[in-house]
């Protein structure tokens, strides 16, 4: 149930951030959804690797190599996806990666505080 509510709040996010952020659509709630899993299965393996390669700049730079790799990955997700999800450039996808965090930040405060209440 929890992977369940996790992708359909991923899919919100994603669907917010598109229409937030002007140069990035995508082409429904659904594809939404898949959006979500493509841009965290390509930061998960291709990010991951990218990372752990790049530590030691990475640890230079405070992560802002880590930042740059994950809006390198969502233009490599918008590639794979096709017209479904598509950003028009590199600071169209690094507006989204920041608004996507923005978001998840919210929702994640959200919820923390609604299992706070509920003990």
């Amino acid at each position: 149930m929890k992977f369940i509510i996790s992708l359909l709040l991923t899919g919100a996010v994603v669907a917010i951030a598109a229409y937030i952020v002007p140069g990035a659509h995508v082409a429904g709630f659904g594809w939404a959804i898949v959006t979500g899993l493509v841009i965290g299965l390509v930061n998960a393996i291709v990010g991951g690797i990218l990372r752990l390669f790049t530590f030691p700049l990475n640890w230079l730079t405070f992560g802002l190599v880590s930042f740059i790799i994950t809006v390198l990955m969502i233009l490599l997700s918008d590639k794979l996806m096709g017209s479904k999800f598509e950003v028009d450039g590199f600071w169209t996808a690094t507006l989204f990666a920041i608004v996507v965090a923005i978001i998840e930040m919210i929702f994640g405060s959200l919820s923390t505080s609604g299992e706070n209440r509920r003990r």
